[in-house]
């Protein structure tokens, strides 16, 4: 994102967070009932919120728009789209289009990927892949076919995006206010695993919300329990206390998100729900006794 990368924008839409070492954490989460994920498109504008003379950056402005299906017994669907336009200290300024599908088994085996990034109406990077867990050491083999066929193998345990915010919700309605996990999603080109730390703040009760935007209003994010989560990604084993970047949102105990913030160091960006829809999903079929 502006440097538009494609991790950050996923892992804040499906918001997906942590806290703890997660040695047998995948079979622990599949071994019982999950919480449960609302369906959903959400649409966020996205402005600049603060920028160092360093970043040339005057200004962004764009919109987001987020959809997420599925369940348990179907797998989970993410898509994707954001478009910003970003002005530098020259008053010259970029269009960046980014959209992203992904599709994610329900038991968190599976893994399908793609995204394509477009600059000024000029298609760019194109990646897309599959990824699949091998149980019991749960190590995750990779396939590359675009930018390039490849194949990689990724040392366990790892999590996907549906699979952290499940964890996220479940480590914040347990009081926990750490969570430490490592996510691929198929960001940077498909060959980058991050190191996550998330924070997780004191839950805000049903109701003592006072200030909601319309759409959150009207669909009832009020009444349910959230948290405010910040979450920094760092690079694999780099030994950097400082994050690549950081993201703080408001989660949901329902798997919606809002007041998004990234920061990238030299600059931030916010990111105001402006519409949020609940969409409907199929209902797993009962298993008979």
């Amino acid at each position: 994102m502006f440097r538009l990368c494609q991790h950050s924008v996923m892992v804040v839409l499906a918001a997906a967070l942590l806290g703890g070492a997660l040695t047998g954490q995948v079979q622990a989460l599949a071994a019982k009932e999950p919480n449960k994920l609302v369906a959903h498109r959400a649409i966020y504008e996205m402005t600049l919120d603060d920028a160092r003379t360093a970043s040339g950056i005057t200004g962004i402005d764009g919109r987001m728009v987020f959809e997420f299906t599925g369940s348990e017994c179907d797998g989970y669907s993410l898509n994707m789209r954001m478009v910003t336009q970003m002005t530098d200290s020259q008053g010259q300024t970029n269009l960046t289009d980014l959209r992203s599908s992904t599709w994610e088994q329900g038991d968190g085996q599976k893994f399908r990927f793609q995204s394509a990034q477009y600059l000024n109406d000029k298609l760019g990077d194109i990646t897309m892949g599959r990824a699949v867990r091998e149980i019991p050491n749960e190590a995750v083999k990779v396939k590359l076919s675009q930018p390039a066929h490849a194949e990689l193998n990724l040392a366990g345990p790892v999590l996907f995006p549906t699979q952290h915010s499940l964890a996220l919700i479940e480590a914040a309605r347990a009081g926990r206010t750490l969570f430490q996990a490592r996510i691929y999603d198929g960001s940077e080109k498909g060959r980058k695993v991050y190191d996550t730390t998330a924070f997780i703040g004191t839950m805000v009760a049903p109701g003592a919300d006072a200030k909601l935007e319309a759409p959150a209003k009207d669909k009832g994010l009020g009444e349910l329990a959230s948290w405010p989560v910040s979450i920094g990604y760092f690079e694999p084993k780099g030994g950097d206390l400082t994050p690549s970047y950081q993201i703080d949102f408001r989660l949901y105990e329902n798997g919606v998100s809002r007041e998004l913030l990234i920061d990238y160091g030299d600059f931030s960006i916010h990111g105001t729900l402006t519409a949020l829809e609940y969409l409907k999903a199929p209902e797993c079929p009962k298993a008979r006794p």
